[in-house]
């Protein structure tokens, strides 16, 4: 079911060391491709990774967990075993409008499918990327998601009293995510 998915897709920050596939990201990238796209300029590439030596250039650029202050990312033996760095081509388009999202999101349903998980990361050393990665100066870094077999357990639960919104990792290292409540967002 549709919404079993969307519920188990949540953003995993600690992985087994699984070895993921090329042909497993070109997969998920399909799906990206075929999502909707502004006025249909279909402007985002994408760079893959799921080799070691490129995955430990991309690994220390990336933010985590802002939320989880004296957690500085996943310890070797949990990192990510694959990237999708997701870019738009500013000779198509000179903004991506939500297209990034959309594609992102269509990657990780697939992911999640498949057994995977992921997360979004938008705090990225962007410049520190373009250089490391060799990526030409018309694409400019909108999104890298990460990509693995999830080892942490996350669990959504009721906005408190206190309405905080921050998630936080109990003594188990449960990962809890508070949400508000339908009512609450919906208006009118």
């Amino acid at each position: 079911m549709f919404k079993d998915l969307v519920l188990k897709n949540r953003s995993y920050r600690r992985f087994y060391q699984d070895p993921v596939k090329e042909e497993t990201l070109r997969e998920l990238v399909d799906l990206a491709r075929n999502s909707a796209s502004a006025s249909n300029r279909q402007s985002l590439k994408y760079i893959l990774s799921c080799d070691p030596e490129k995955n430990a250039q991309i690994f220390p650029l990336l933010g985590f967990a802002g939320s989880l202050r004296d957690w500085g990312g996943p310890f070797e033996g949990e990192r990510p075993t694959a990237y999708i760095v997701i870019l738009l081509d500013t000779e198509i388009a000179k903004g991506a409008g939500c297209d990034h999202g959309i594609a992102a999101q269509s990657i990780l349903l697939g992911a999640t499918e498949q057994g995977l998980g992921g997360c979004m990361h938008g705090s990225a050393k962007k410049p520190e990327m373009m250089k490391a990665l060799n990526i030409p100066e018309k694409y400019e870094i909108q999104l890298v998601i990460s990509l693995g077999r999830p080892k942490e357990k996350v669990v959504l639960e009721p906005l408190g009293q206190d309405g905080k919104t921050t998630y936080y990792r109990d003594s188990e290292q449960t990962h809890h995510v508070p949400k508000r409540s339908l009512d609450e967002i919906i208006i009118g």
